[in-house]
């Protein structure tokens, strides 16, 4: 898949892009990340992509111009969707993820300031996505977000892909607690059915903790899950 990434700011990407599971799957052409910089479409001295906003109000607003040039720069490979990281976005789910990861090519639009001149959305963007119920500085990290959790359901991009079925937010459940070596620490042990081989024991007593983490954390989802009694 390949990631090309609309930024004034690229260099935010090179550390989490040049390591761990992103680092492999690049190196493994699995995936691949290009930078598009709105700064290098402007045609003043100063390189402006921001201006006031119209009507008033605080901050700056993320000039048209320079930023539809960008994203119109980019050439098309296959299967493709252009999407703006904004807080007024679309919810980014589990289950989103999943359906980016079927495209060949995702346009990601970091906006910054207040925002972008709406008529980018308009020209130039296919959707809008949130990651979170809050703000943060710019659509950079939000687009590393979105890179990260599309490029692990690529086949081969993870070392063992079964474990992507007992993440949490897969069949609307979190995912339970887990425990490793040693079987006592600090006096907490670790549940005597992880430690007596019985496989069908575990997996009840696992769905059993995930249900109740999800009514602990997320009641929200246990109305979207098919649960017996």
């Amino acid at each position: 898949m390949r990631f090309d990434v609309v930024t004034i700011f690229p260099e935010m990407f090179s550390s989490p892009l040049g390591s761990s599971i992103l680092k492999r799957a690049e190196e493994k052409q699995l995936i691949s990340c290009a930078f598009h910089n709105p700064r290098d479409f402007t045609t003043d001295r100063h390189r402006t992509v921001d201006d006031t906003p119209y009507g008033g109000g605080a901050g700056m607003v993320m000039k048209p111009e320079p930023l539809v040039a960008a994203i119109e720069s980019i050439p098309e490979t296959g299967k493709r969707l252009r999407i703006l990281l904004t807080p007024a976005g679309l919810p980014f789910t589990q289950t989103m993820a999943h359906e980016l990861a079927s495209y060949d090519q995702l346009v990601l639009v970091c906006g910054r300031y207040e925002g972008v001149d709406e008529r980018v959305c308009e020209l130039a963007i296919d959707r809008e996505i949130a990651v979170g119920d809050a703000v943060v500085s710019g659509g950079e990290i939000p687009a590393l977000f979105v890179i990260d959790a599309v490029s692990r359901l690529l086949p081969g991009v993870l070392g063992n892909e079964s474990s992507l079925t007992t993440e949490s937010f897969e069949q609307n459940l979190l995912e339970g607690p887990q425990y490793t070596r040693p079987p006592v620490f600090r006096g907490l042990t670790v549940p005597d059915v992880l430690l007596e081989g019985n496989h069908a024991e575990i997996t009840r007593w696992r769905h059993e903790q995930a249900v109740k983490k999800t009514g602990r954390n997320r009641p929200d989802l246990l109305k979207k899950g098919r649960l017996d009694d």
